[in-house]
């Protein structure tokens, strides 16, 4: 069967795109203004090609440092590496990166376009923060860009992703904005019915709640697919953590490392530990005495009594910041018995937020813990520091919610 072509805006580390290209679809390009991310899709693509070419021990080479990563990118065609495009998408350079998703397409057809504007503006934490409440804030209006490729390229059918702060962002007025310029495209568009799509409900083990909108042409007899809600079965603790060699604060690698016990049936059935004996960027942040001694605080309330740690309860000589009264969450243990609450792109700043379960451990997740919470596979690499990584991570579509999503816009197209 002919591959479905399609192009990822806004791209991020390509968490979106990992689960279309997983469920057959081929990317035409990806579009993104980060360097850390669009390094990490040069090294994504070709790990794809190098498999689909029967050559990925090329890339456990690279993973193992054998060679750099020049060669690995020198190892695929040069176009693989072109389609990966570092711009910003404004009006000054949409031109431009159309000539060169043109370049990648020779005169194919795009299928389908992906992809949701950054979030910051439109999500209830960022409005909370932002004096003006966002309403001035250019990402606002990035639809309008997205919109642009519906107009130039006329896929069949496009999904737009975002948090569920849109719903609401300007009382409701940007989404009905985002829905009349889709309209006059061309296209019809829906949310589903109860407004957003939960990753926990894609066998992700992550609550993770994100409005996923899909439009297809007017033509098209088209309803918005019917995603079954899949509750998840395993535990953080048995299915996630439990093969990875344990760590105390500072301590890991960005390069290899071996796994320390066998497959666990969650890793096996979702392909994140997908065939390779071993992983990379388990690493874990070096934490001061203070915040160390919050954390067993943290693990031993919830343990004991099942309990979340306020942070205003903690003896006085612990606490470091002057507000009692809110963000008093601020030290969240992983919860081992089921689903991780959401990753966000914070985890970058600090650890404290995402505390290991483990009390002989006691540390914050590895970058690689984080990177399975999301269900990337183990052998996918973020490229750029630790901390690039973990904003990666924390920004990015679950690459398993993401499959779920592409195999039924397959059924369609």
């Amino acid at each position: 069967m002919k591959k479905l072509n399609f192009i990822d805006l806004f791209s991020g580390a390509g968490g979106l795109s990992e689960g279309f290209i997983q469920s057959g679809f081929n990317p035409i390009a990806h579009v993104e203004m980060n360097k850390d991310a669009c390094d990490t899709i040069k090294t994504r693509t070709a790990y794809h090609y190098l498999k689909d070419n029967n050559k990925v021990e090329l890339y456990y080479d690279y993973l193992h440092k054998r060679i750099d990563r020049q060669e690995l990118w020198d190892s695929i065609p040069l176009n693989l590496i072109n389609s990966v495009i570092n711009k910003e998408i404004s009006k000054n350079t949409l031109n431009g990166i159309f000539e060169q998703v043109d370049s990648q397409l020779n005169g194919d057809q795009v299928d389908l376009i992906v992809g949701g504007p950054p979030c910051q503006a439109y999500s209830v934490a960022g409005r909370a923060r932002d004096p003006k409440g966002m309403i001035g804030d250019p990402r606002n209006h990035l639809y309008k860009y997205y919109v642009e490729f519906l107009k130039k390229y006329k896929p069949k059918m496009f999904v737009f992703e975002n948090v569920p702060g849109i719903l609401s962002a300007n009382n409701g007025d940007f989404l009905k904005e985002i829905f009349k310029a889709v309209n006059k495209a061309g296209y019809k568009l829906e949310i589903p019915k109860k407004k957003h799509l939960n990753s926990k409900h894609f066998n992700v083990l992550q609550d993770r709640k994100r409005v996923i909108i899909i439009g297809w042409k007017k033509e098209l007899d088209i309803e918005y697919p019917d995603f079954k809600e899949v509750e998840p079965i395993y535990k953080i603790k048995e299915s996630i953590f439990s093969d990875l060699p344990k760590l105390k604060n500072g301590e890991g690698s960005l390069g290899v490392t071996n796994y320390s016990k066998p497959i666990t049936q969650y890793l096996e059935k979702t392909n994140i530990r997908n065939g390779v004996e071993f992983t990379t960027q388990h690493i874990a942040r070096p934490h001061n005495e203070n915040d160390l001694e919050i954390y067993r605080i943290a693990v031993n309330l919830l343990n004991k009594e099942g309990k979340r740690l306020n942070y205003a309860d903690l003896p006085k000589r612990l606490i470091r910041h002057k507000n009692l009264n809110s963000f008093t969450n601020r030290f969240q243990v992983v919860n081992p018995e089921g689903v991780s609450h959401t990753v966000v792109a914070h985890i970058a700043m600090d650890g404290h937020y995402y505390i290991h379960p483990d009390l002989k451990q006691n540390r914050s997740i590895s970058l690689r813990e984080a990177a399975r919470i999301q269900s990337f596979p183990d052998d996918f690499f973020f490229e750029g520091s630790r901390t690039a990584a973990f904003k990666q991570i924390g920004n990015a579509v679950p690459p398993l919610m993401a499959k779920g999503i592409a195999e039924k816009i397959i059924e369609y197209l």
